[in-house]
């Protein structure tokens, strides 16, 4: 069963052509790590997959449902789909354990106390029960993106996006980070990472793909990929990230 189809998908800024007639097919629990050069489209693919980006050509399927501008759509297609960005988005006045169940109560209805129970759940998942009465400002770089990713799991999402989600941090918290994406990955969770960490990639993925200029030019399982690249750009962008 696939869990995200993307069929000739282009998107525009103004007169620039920021994706071209991309297709791409994410079976469910398979794990796809997105690289390229800055500019090439891979962040805005995958903001395109929650209708955070809007395409305007070719079809976006998530979990079944056509991503189209019916407002029901998006609402459940982003009901179920988990997104981790850059930066970590939490809200700066609310407690970790606030930011954590805002969603579920609003959007899910659940229940304060069965909101908190989750929560703390996936608090302990991430490793930072302890952090859970804290304010975002109070943490580190690397425990709030922790938190983000805590807190789209709180969710119960089908599917986890990641948005670059290391590159804001400073070196010596990448790594918690990762490892919180790769239990996550062990435990079956479809999840599509634009990344430049490609240790996490070779660890993780089940297929890496590499953009430029809008478009998938290469895509292959991680030893493939980084052992017999086969395009030149490829082996270009990979020699300037290994070296």
């Amino acid at each position: 069963m696939e869990a995200v189809k993307l069929e000739k998908v282009s998107k525009w800024y103004g007169a620039f052509q920021v994706l071209t007639d991309v297709d791409l097919s994410v079976k469910q629990g398979e794990k796809i790590v997105i690289c390229g050069p800055s500019g090439s489209g891979k962040s805005t693919l995958i903001r395109c997959i929650n209708h955070l980006e809007k395409h305007q050509k070719g079809k976006i399927i998530v979990d079944g449902i056509e991503l189209t501008d019916k407002l029901k759509d998006i609402d459940a297609v982003r009901s179920e789909v988990g997104m981790c960005f850059q930066h970590f988005n939490l809200f700066p006045h609310l407690s970790i354990l606030d930011n954590c169940t805002l969603a579920p109560r609003l959007v899910r209805k659940t229940p304060r106390k069965e909101a908190e129970d989750i929560a703390m759940e996936f608090l302990e998942k991430v490793k930072i029960p302890d952090q859970a009465h804290k304010y975002p400002g109070q943490l580190s770089g690397g425990q709030q993106q922790r938190v983000a990713i805590a807190r789209s799991l709180c969710m119960k999402p089908r599917i986890m996006l990641f948005d670059e989600p290391t590159s804001a941090l400073d070196p010596e918290m990448i790594k918690e980070v990762l490892d919180t994406m790769v239990e996550l990955a062990s435990e079956g969770m479809t999840m599509l990472c634009v990344t430049h960490e490609m240790g996490f990639a070779r660890r993780v993925a089940d297929r890496v793909i590499f953009m430029d200029a809008g478009q998938i030019v290469e895509q292959n399982d991680p030893d493939s990929f980084f052992d017999a690249p086969q395009h030149t750009r490829t082996k270009d962008f990979l020699q300037q990230l290994l070296h």
